[in-house]
């Protein structure tokens, strides 16, 4: 019998067996994952049986310190990949929904700008959707079409369907839907009390985060960073008193104990953010960004390759692979992520002054000017790079006799090197006000105020948490390092006087260097994701430079320390 026919002989025995919890199949759902969940969890669990008898049978069977390392490090794998296979779909699935509702607030105002513009809630719905993007946008247009031919206009199962995830939302949209039917002398009421509610819903929210957040980040950075550093230097102190701190011991627990615990406690605290407000998202087509890793692999090795000469004119011995891996591994990052970073540098500068022109914009037609003429006064009063920006799509507009949404979002529109939703949502806005006339003056000034209260929303948010992540990003980057690299440089002192092998800095060294640089990594991945919102090249770009920062500053700290003891 093959290994096929037995695998499907045991399995209905095996999803008998196998309880899927509700949990991890809504969020298989919510992700669109098309494989069954029973057999993705099942497949993880499988890997895990593989790890776990791998340890044991070379716990049990091999002899000497590498069996012994290696036995751990399987069951600890084992452990890991369950873990992350009963828990990575769902917390994938959390990360999703938390970056999506950072969209909430635009979506909303949206439908508020659409439902000013013409008062019907079906129309409102269809001008939200083809002005904005993302996860929310995607589920509003699917409910949009399944009411389709229908008396409703899919806001309301809409807002059902998100009021569990963020109540504000929900009650917002249900606002958007009244203010359709309400007598036209109250409508701007009610759409005033659905920006309102997103936006306050949203301040809220992020601050009681804030406030939960300062307990467990302090124990992170106690348990997390001072402990295990602090305990370094004892290790010569516990080894005289005769405990036992072998090298396969101290490597298990600085090399995989210690870093999965940070991971797992990480992966938590970013779990519980309500929102998050990433950057645009830059894709890898952009003429900016390399379409190959070979520039940042070509800068990475290079880095390496020098870092390894100079850890051994500093640190001979184990200096070197330290020096190498944080060095080449942080410079791959930066090549690779610094360009699409310049671009999003390149959309803020443009999106700060979009407030403020909206505002003049919607003034000017609402005095009767047309949205062309209207943009083209703006463009005189607004400074660069935005100024340039509607100069360069009134001139394209004028050249090729196309749509306002056309010349700048079009085929080689003027916002193709500037991937900003802000902005595409702003070019859709303004064509549609194009064919409204003076009426839709206001919807644009909104629009501005919208987007300057949403900048203050952010702000606020950022500074609620700037003192924690300040924290965590500094330890990582340079007090964990620093703290690191002089408690090996202690612990070689202390044992100056009598050699002990089980702690000799030989080990120290490379175990607690390893150590900081995921410090460095982790610490940094979880800072930037309190603060903006899990987002790769955004996490990749500082983490990169943090690895940089650390293995620079490890190596220092312990030739320094070594000068002064």
């Amino acid at each position: 019998m093959t290994v096929r026919a037995t695998f499907e002989r045991l399995r209905p025995a095996w999803d008998d067996f196998l309880t899927v919890p509700t949990e991890y199949e809504q969020a298989c759902r919510f992700l669109g994952v098309d494989r069954d969940p029973a057999r993705l969890l099942g497949a993880s669990y499988a890997l895990a049986g593989g790890f776990w008898l791998t340890g044991l049978v070379a716990l049990s069977v091999g002899t000497g310190g590498f069996a012994v390392l290696g036995g751990g490090m399987s069951l600890l794998a084992a452990v890991g990949v369950a873990l992350a296979g009963r828990y990575g779909v769902p917390l994938a699935a959390r990360a999703r929904r938390v970056r999506a509702l950072g969209t909430a607030p635009s979506l909303v105002v949206t439908l508020v700008l659409g439902v000013t513009l013409w008062p019907s809630a079906e129309r409102a719905t269809a001008f939200a959707t083809a002005a904005s993007d993302g996860l929310l946008a995607e589920r509003l247009q699917r409910q949009r079409l399944r009411a389709r031919g229908t008396p409703r206009s899919g806001l309301r199962a809409f807002a059902e369907a998100w009021s569990d995830q963020f109540s504000a939302l929900g009650r917002a949209v249900e606002c958007v839907e009244r203010a359709a039917v309400v007598p036209a002398a109250e409508r701007a009421a009610v759409r005033s009390t659905a920006r309102r509610h997103v936006l306050d819903g949203t301040r809220e929210e992020m601050a009681r985060f804030a406030a939960d957040l300062r307990a467990p980040a302090t124990g992170l950075y106690a348990f997390g960073v001072l402990l295990p550093l602090a305990f370094v230097s004892l290790l010569p102190a516990a080894a005289a008193a005769g405990v036992a701190v072998t090298p396969s011991l101290l490597a298990l627990t600085y090399g995989v104990g210690l870093p999965g615990g940070l991971v797992v406690a990480s992966a938590w605290l970013l779990a519980r953010r309500p929102v998050a407000f990433p950057p645009a998202t830059v894709p890898r087509t952009h003429p900016d960004v390399p379409s190959t890793p070979t520039p940042a692999l070509i800068g990475g090795g290079l880095a390496a390759v020098f870092s390894w000469l100079v850890g051994s004119s500093v640190v001979p011995g184990w200096g070197p692979p330290i020096a190498a891996l944080g060095a080449g591994a942080g410079t791959a990052l930066v090549v690779h992520y610094r360009p699409v970073s310049a671009v999003r540098e390149r959309v803020t500068a443009v999106e700060g002054a979009l407030p403020d022109a909206l505002s003049a914009i919607g003034r000017r037609v609402d005095r009767g000017l047309s949205v062309e003429a209207a943009i083209a006064e703006t463009a005189d009063v607004t400074a660069d790079p935005l100024s340039s920006l509607l100069d360069a799509t009134l001139a394209r507009q004028q050249r090729l006799g196309c749509s306002i949404e056309s010349a700048f979002a079009g085929e080689h529109g003027t916002l193709d090197e500037l991937p900003s939703p802000r902005l595409r949502q702003a070019a859709t806005l303004l064509d549609a006000a194009a064919a409204v006339g003076p009426p839709a003056g206001d919807s644009i000034a909104t629009m501005g105020d919208h987007l300057d209260e949403l900048a203050a929303v952010e702000r606020e948010t950022r500074r609620d948490l700037a003192q924690i992540t300040g924290t965590l990003s500094n330890t990582g980057a340079l007090f964990g390092p620093l703290i690191g690299g002089a408690t090996v440089a202690l612990a070689e002192s202390m044992r100056s006087g009598g050699p002990i092998e089980a702690v000799s800095t030989g080990l120290l060294g490379p175990v607690v260097g390893w150590y900081c640089l995921v410090l460095a990594a982790v610490l940094t991945a979880l800072s930037t994701g309190l603060h903006r919102g899990l987002d790769r090249a955004l996490v990749g770009y500082r983490v990169g430079l943090a690895l940089c920062s650390a293995t620079a500053v490890y190596l220092v700290a312990v030739v320094a320390t070594r000068l002064l003891v």
